[in-house]
C-alpha cells in the first residue's frame, strides 16, 4: 500500500520519438472511476497490462491544491477489481491510454498517449516538492504546463474523446 500525498505537474506535449525516450516500462492502462465519497475523495480501479503481466490497483484521492493529492493506492486482485466496477461511476466514461516510463537526468517522467490523438500526449512527473526544478529532455516539445487545467485531467480527456483546443 502507497500512502502519502503525491506532488504532480502535468505538461501538454507533441507525440515524441518513442525511440528517443529509452522506455523503461510501458503500460496499457484501464481505468475507471468509481462513487465518490461524501468528502470529494476521488476513487478508481486500474487495469494496467505491463508485457506479460496484468496488475490491478485501487486508489483514493483527495485534491487539496492542484498539485498536492492525498492518496492511497494498493494492489488488487482480479476479483476485487470486478466487485468494485460495479461502483462505477456510471456517468464517467472509463479512461484508455498507454504510459510510457522514463527517465532523464536522474527525473521519472510518465507519458500517457491516448487513442484518440496521434499528435499529442501529456507528459507528468512527480516531484519531492512543488518548487523542484525540471529539466526536460530536449528531444520534447513542451507546448504549455497543463497542470491547473482541468480540461486535461483524464476523466476530462475520456469524456470528450478529444484534446481540447488551446
Amino acid at each position: 500500500m502507497i500512502k502519502g500525498y503525491e506532488i504532480e505537474r502535468k505538461f501538454l506535449v507533441e507525440f515524441p520519438d518513442i525511440e528517443k525516450l529509452k522506455v523503461k516500462e510501458k503500460r496499457s492502462i484501464f481505468q475507471t472511476y468509481l462513487k465518490n465519497d461524501e468528502n470529494g475523495t476521488q476513487k478508481r480501479v486500474r487495469k494496467i497490462e505491463c508485457g506479460d503481466n496484468i496488475i490491478y490497483t485501487y486508489t483514493e484521492k483527495l485534491f487539496l491544491t492542484s498539485v498536492t493529492r492525498k492518496e492511497m493506492e494498493y494492489d488488487i486482485d482480479e476479483s476485487e477489481y470486478q466487485r468494485l466496477l460495479t461502483q462505477a461511476q456510471e456517468d464517467y466514461p472509463p479512461v484508455r491510454k498507454v504510459r510510457y516510463v522514463f527517465e532523464y537526468e536522474n527525473q521519472v517522467f510518465e507519458l500517457d498517449t491516448y487513442p484518440f490523438s496521434a499528435d499529442l500526449a501529456v507528459l507528468e512527473i512527480e516531484m519531492e516538492n512543488a518548487e523542484q526544478q525540471i529539466n526536460f529532455p530536449e528531444y520534447l516539445n513542451i507546448i504549455k504546463e497543463v497542470t491547473d487545467d482541468v480540461r486535461y485531467s483524464n476523466l476530462s480527456l475520456a469524456t470528450a474523446g478529444e484534446f481540447p483546443e488551446s
